[in-house]
């Protein structure tokens, strides 16, 4: 969600800033009508209708109105003019965006938020940071005589300027003023189809129903900024396909003071790495090999599952079988995730088959 001071309400709602609350209202009433899920089977209507409702709920109430004016006005004493200060209050969830870049590097965690250290939010929304998985790609020496690696990469670390807590001035938190605490509001939809109040997720606190008294300039309230580190990973000897050694502490750092992940390097050897088509070729020998049991025992093996072993063993044997003991390791869990998938199966199986012969008898 974009902080309450970067969403132009007066554009979504397609009125001047200077527009009395009476225009406003009609301008809203227009808006719905045409946007409410009930009447717009568009994909995007019901997110356009919920930001029109927002829209409507800040800018109708003149002292929300004049609270949103302050913080869009980029004032240094936007806070102070609109009249932040009351005591704190409770907490509640929220998301950020953990992972730096957003295009699909191995950083933890994605959840939608705001940009840490661009965009200011006076959201106050304590998170624990998200891991940072690394994958280091070894060959079959170093992984058996062990290797040590220096690692540079982006993440999320704690914002010097005001030690992680969002503010420089202020150590705790206070109540949001846009929804008293609640990190909801109203909107009173009784003239549109009949229906009564909605409620929408406060803009300013994003739903905590905390904010931050005075964001930090550098973090912009979240606690933390997008930095470089670098870290020295010591794998150690006899590593295999899979394996991870942490180093504590060097992941992403939480929000508002809470502490940071740790850096995962997770191995990859080559060697001793299944194909996609092998995976699935173990897999499914797992999945039939109990099915097959069964009607060996019973006298009665069908067909289906003669194919499906044997389809299983051309998948598994298709890109060539290595010696290596961790690529057997990896077959063994793929054969073994197929069995277990098809343990229920057996179960059922087995029940109906007792039941039929019980009732014959």
């Amino acid at each position: 969600m974009a902080a309450m001071n970067e969403k132009d309400y007066y554009a979504i709602l397609g009125v001047g800033q200077q527009a009395t609350t009476e225009q406003i209202r009609k301008a809203f009433q227009q808006k719905a009508r045409t946007l409410h899920p009930d009447v717009n089977k568009q994909p995007d209507a019901e997110e356009r209708f919920k930001e029109v409702s927002e829209a409507y709920a800040v800018l109708s109430d003149d002292g929300k109105r004049r609270r949103y004016d302050a913080m869009r006005s980029g004032s240094p004493f936007a806070g102070a003019a609109a009249g932040y200060g009351s005591p704190a209050g409770t907490a509640g969830t929220g998301g950020y965006a953990d992972d730096p870049f957003g295009w699909g590097f191995p950083f933890g965690g994605a959840h939608a938020g705001r940009a840490a250290g661009t965009s200011r939010s006076r959201a106050y929304n304590p998170k624990v940071g998200a891991d940072i998985i690394y994958e280091l790609t070894l060959d079959d020496d170093k992984a058996a005589s062990g290797v040590r690696r220096g690692v540079s990469y982006q993440r999320y670390a704690t914002c010097d300027a005001c030690h992680g807590n969002g503010s420089v001035e202020h150590t705790h938190p206070t109540t949001c003023p846009t929804c008293g605490g609640t990190g909801h509001m109203s909107v009173d939809l009784s003239g549109l189809f009949g229906f009564g109040v909605m409620d929408v997720t406060c803009p300013e606190c994003e739903g905590t129903g905390r904010v931050v008294e005075d964001p930090c300039a550098q973090c912009g309230g979240s606690g933390r900024i997008l930095t470089a580190s670098e870290v020295i990973v010591d794998i150690p000897a006899g590593v295999h396909d899979g394996n991870t050694v942490k180093v504590a502490g060097m992941g992403n750092a939480g929000t508002n003071g809470e502490p940071s992940g740790d850096f995962v390097c997770r191995v990859s050897l080559p060697s001793e790495r299944l194909s996609a088509r092998q995976g699935w070729g173990f897999w499914l020998l797992g999945l039939s090999a109990p099915f097959l049991v069964i009607g060996l025992l019973s006298g009665s093996v069908f067909g289906s599952i003669v194919a499906l072993m044997l389809v299983g063993l051309f998948m598994a044997l298709r890109d060539g079988v290595r010696a290596s003991r961790g690529w057997w390791a990896n077959a063994g869990r793929s054969f073994l995730s197929g069995l277990n998938s098809a343990l229920p199966f057996v179960a059922i199986t087995l029940l109906v088959g007792s039941c039929s012969g019980g009732i014959s008898g």
